[in-house]
């Protein structure tokens, strides 16, 4: 049985809205609440952050912070490649979607001539670049690196030089050329994306198994399937972004959607796909705990996060159950 190491990263840098940094400690108090020893259970470690260059005029329009961003994901991709260099299982437990990059950066260097599959739970589809994003927040945008896409076809921005420097420096992080295949690429529940996403996901065919295909074939069955795709991969990393929860649940996020995954549908979906022995690296993300009354994101998103773990430390006895 693999060990799990928590890889804390408390950027928030590539948000929109401030307080995603708080995160992690959200879920450390919501722990504390229910009474569970979760935290002592595993080592962890915290990647440094820079968050304090929030405080800083920001000189990248369309790629806010991307020069901060880039030592942050350098600090995440060291993080996650030392541990499965360990031979251990990384739980990243991280700020804003943009670090999920940095994740995927490390993994990449880790085994680099291991074919990636990327599960990708999220209420937005993230395959913006600074030539396309319409915000400029880098949240929006790692997808984009780790497929090492422009996408210029859909262009409506023009970065500057040192911008562009720095996109192609994220690009290359931890691996130079593409991290993943847009085939090896699964989105559930994605249901928030603008058009130059859209069009990258019907030009190369990338897979949405939307929120009603979830309710009326269940969340196990979504697994199964998601699975089933990457069939052709020998590692597959899942990132979970809070926001694939209805916006009823997930108040305390930066970019609540309605019409999602309930709390439960997420515990079955995480539980089942970690029953997956090809999976090396799971990632929880974009808790906001300052758009939250009574830190009922981070109560809800513990839940799950210990569904995932027990999947996690419990499927090497499962291997059998999968097809």
């Amino acid at each position: 049985m693999k060990k799990i190491k928590l890889i804390e990263v408390r950027s928030e840098l590539g948000a929109g809205t401030r307080g995603a940094s708080m995160g992690v400690d959200a879920l450390r108090v919501a722990c504390w609440d229910k009474g569970c020893d979760y935290f002592k259970r595993f080592n962890s470690v915290s990647v440094p952050d820079l968050n304090y260059t929030l405080f800083d005029k920001d000189l990248f329009p369309n790629a806010h912070r991307i020069d901060s961003i880039l030592t942050v994901q350098k600090n995440i991709a060291n993080a996650v490649e030392q541990t499965l260099g360990l031979d251990m299982f990384p739980l990243v437990l991280s700020g804003d979607h943009s670090n999920a990059h940095g994740t995927i950066a490390g993994i990449k260097a880790a085994y680099p001539d291991k074919t990636l599959g990327v599960i990708w739970v999220d209420a937005h589809a993230d395959i913006h670049s600074p030539y396309t994003s319409p915000s400029g927040n880098v949240h929006g945008m790692p997808l984009a690196m780790a497929l090492n896409i422009d996408n210029l076809d859909r262009q409506i921005n023009d970065p500057a030089p040192e911008t562009v420097f720095f996109w192609n420096s994220l690009k290359k992080l931890g691996y130079d050329g593409p991290k993943l295949k847009p085939e090896h690429l699964v989105y559930i529940v994605v249901r928030d994306t603008e058009e130059p996403e859209d069009y990258l996901m019907a030009k190369h065919g990338i897979k949405n198994f939307t929120y009603a295909e979830l309710t009326q074939k269940g969340p196990e069955q979504i697994a199964a399937e998601a699975l089933d795709r990457l069939k052709d991969c020998d590692i597959i990393y899942v990132s979970f972004d809070v926001d694939s929860l209805d916006s009823k649940f997930s108040k305390g996020t930066g970019t609540p959607v309605a019409i999602g995954l309930t709390v439960e549908e997420a515990k079955v979906l995480n539980y089942h796909l970690l029953q997956d022995p090809r999976i090396v690296c799971y990632e929880m993300t974009e808790i906001n705990p300052t758009l939250d009354t009574e830190n009922t994101m981070a109560e809800n998103a513990f839940d799950i996060l210990e569904t995932a773990t027990d999947a996690i430390l419990h499927r090497e006895f499962n291997k059998t159950a999968i097809h």
